[in-house]
């Protein structure tokens, strides 16, 4: 190619290939012009865009009227990194055809790169009249909205562009910067309102909590605690805490007091099995994970612990049922419940001395891991790939 297309607008490039790159020339034009219109086309299609855009003009010089060919050179400056120049052809194209899809998106993506986003966002709006399901549109929406300062229309924006594409990683990107922003807002608004909150040293442990300052994160914790002894889930998020610190009994002492303000809480339930288990309490496990089961069949993480309880504890029929129910409830056959449910249940076979089935459980589960070793190595390469992209051509 003739220019170094970004990485953000060589996907508007493959993009714009679907809109009207390929239309056809309207009636009035003479042959000459249709023909240096289609020969423009292929030019930008190809890369040579200033020969695209010289065939573009010489097209607007024979007919004025027509609409495509300055979308088509709004294009084309686009692409040559000038969305200063792409705003007129842009802004001729919607006068003169205002249903034309793409048009008022790539001028709205002019405006926001020229750093105009009041206007930017009133054109992305006229092209989201025109085509509501146009995910891209909405994610330059939202990245308008959130440079103008607007994070919580920004937001609203955002997650309606998921919806429609819930696996395009840049609108991923965006919609996670801004409801990050949001939080932070908010967080911040709440440190001013009442600095001595209970609320503040929740937020100030799962902070310390994730940045692996786990001593920090119980002292807020325990204050959190101490001022909203019966609120729901903080006894278990203390317990989380302990637990990461490999503080066992305190862990459950946790995990208990969560359970005599919430009874039915699985998730505490689950922990508390855990953690009891990893405490050489397996009868305490079996008792509590039959018990969440009861609760909530079908869970697998819960299944995969009441096998490896029920095989510490020797009941080897009972580990085997267990971790075959965990690989048939679990609706993602490569996750790590599957892979270690075939690994426990090919030992438990060995020790029931079944060793045909002891081997294909092993076989299953050197499968699944092979797999995930493939995968995991694949999207190592496909992020080292697009880092690469993303330093040459940024974030959009």
């Amino acid at each position: 190619m003739s220019v170094k297309l970004t990485f953000w607008l060589r996907g508007l490039f493959i993009s714009a290939a679907t809109l009207l790159w390929f239309a056809p020339a309207q009636a009035q034009l003479n042959a000459s012009a249709e023909e240096t219109f289609s020969q423009g086309t292929l030019a930008m299609r190809s890369g040579s865009l200033d020969e695209a855009a010289g065939d573009f003009s010489k097209v607007i010089a024979v007919d004025p009227s027509f609409g495509q060919a300055y979308f088509n050179l709004g294009l084309v400056r686009m692409l040559q990194q000038q969305p200063a120049a792409a705003i007129q052809p842009l802004t001729k194209a919607v006068a003169l055809k205002p249903t034309l899809r793409g048009a008022h998106m790539f001028l709205g993506i002019a405006y926001h790169r020229t750093n105009d986003d009041g206007k930017a966002i009133a054109e992305l709006k006229k092209e989201l009249h025109v085509d509501p399901s146009n995910a891209t549109a909405l994610m330059w929406l939202g990245v308008a909205q959130l440079s103008d300062g607007d994070i919580v229309a920004a937001c609203a924006t955002l997650d309606k562009a998921a919806e429609l594409k819930p696996n395009d990683v840049d609108i991923l990107y965006h919609r996670g910067r801004a409801h990050m922003l949001v939080s932070k807002e908010s967080y911040e608004q709440m440190f001013h309102a009442d600095p001595n909150s209970w609320r503040v040293h929740e937020v100030l442990a799962q902070a310390y909590l994730e940045a692996d300052r786990y001593d920090d994160a119980i002292a807020e914790f325990q204050l959190a605690v101490t001022a909203r002894p019966v609120e729901p889930g903080l006894h278990e998020e203390l317990g989380d805490a302990y637990w990461k610190r490999v503080q066992l009994p305190e862990a459950q002492a946790a995990f208990r007091e969560e359970l005599k303000i919430s009874p039915e809480s699985t998730t505490a339930m689950y922990k508390l099995a855990v953690v009891s288990f990893e405490h050489s309490e397996p009868e305490v496990a079996e008792k509590l994970l039959t018990q969440v089961l009861t609760i909530e069949p079908h869970f697998a993480d819960a299944e995969y612990q009441l096998g490896r309880a029920d095989a510490q504890l020797g009941n080897l029929d009972g580990a085997i049922s267990n971790f075959s129910v965990a690989v048939s409830d679990s609706r993602q056959k490569d996750t790590d419940t599957v892979r270690q449910s075939y690994y426990e249940l090919a030992q438990v076979y060995r020790r029931a001395q079944h060793p045909a089935e002891s081997r294909t459980a092993l076989e299953a589960f050197l499968k699944l891991k092979q797999q995930a070793d493939s995968d995991q190595a694949q999207k190592l390469q496909d992020k080292l790939k697009k880092s690469g992209q993303t330093q040459e051509g940024g974030r959009p």
